[in-house]
């Protein structure tokens, strides 16, 4: 097995789906007097420890919450999700590793029906050859296992492949696999610890997979 292999995280990678969910919760939150703490949400990107926050808020308002509210989050959370575009870089990437005949897969935290729903929404399910997502088999990062068994659906090897990231338990996870490690961070992300990356930029349109490659 020497084939490379391109493999993306998901949220805030290929599409910056963190900020939506986190605006629709803050704003749920801020609808009831209470402040969503950005740290602690911080903390949580890529993996998913992510509570029941509906319930949490309940706890300390001390008082049961009309269910709709529910409706009302996912609704503000769409409208802003739809609202974003695929981030800059991310097509130029997919192009070169058609040109290259790399092959290409996802490594997620997130369950399969919601990255598989994005990206059939913005055209690019079909880019991607594999899914390796977090389910009752594959735990969430930062453990390295859906890296691994992305390399292995791919039959490429995890030393000599690109991972794509953007947050810190997403880098652990990859680099634990043996992966060269790309960190692009996004506005939740900027300000947390990244230096476990093997390569950090501000977006991937600032450098080409090219590039990378020839750094592995």
């Amino acid at each position: 097995m020497d084939e490379r292999a391109l493999i993306f995280d998901f949220d805030g990678t290929v599409l910056d789906t963190e900020m939506p969910v986190y605006r629709g919760w803050a704003d749920l939150y801020a609808e009831h007097g209470v402040e969503l703490d950005l740290a602690w949400w911080k903390s949580i990107i890529g993996t998913n420890d992510e509570p029941d926050l509906f319930a949490k808020l309940e706890i300390e308002l001390g008082r049961s919450i009309d269910p709709s509210w529910r409706d009302w989050r996912r609704a503000r959370r769409d409208e802003l999700l739809h609202a974003e575009a695929i981030r800059p870089g991310v097509l130029d990437w997919l192009d070169a590793a058609d040109e290259l005949d790399i092959p290409v897969g996802i490594a997620s935290s997130s369950p399969i029906d919601w990255v598989e729903r994005h990206l059939d929404r913005l055209g690019l399910l079909e880019r991607f050859a594999c899914f390796a997502c977090c389910n009752e088999v594959i735990p969430a990062k930062p453990d390295p296992t859906s890296y691994r068994l992305a390399c292995e659906a791919l039959d490429a090897d995890p030393v000599r492949s690109i991972a794509v990231e953007d947050s810190p338990h997403g880098i652990a996870a990859a680099t634990g696999a043996g992966l060269f490690t790309v960190a692009v961070p996004h506005g939740l992300t900027s300000d947390l610890d990244l230096s476990r990356a093997d390569l950090v930029v501000a977006s991937l349109a600032d450098v080409s997979l090219a590039e990378v490659l020839a750094r592995r």
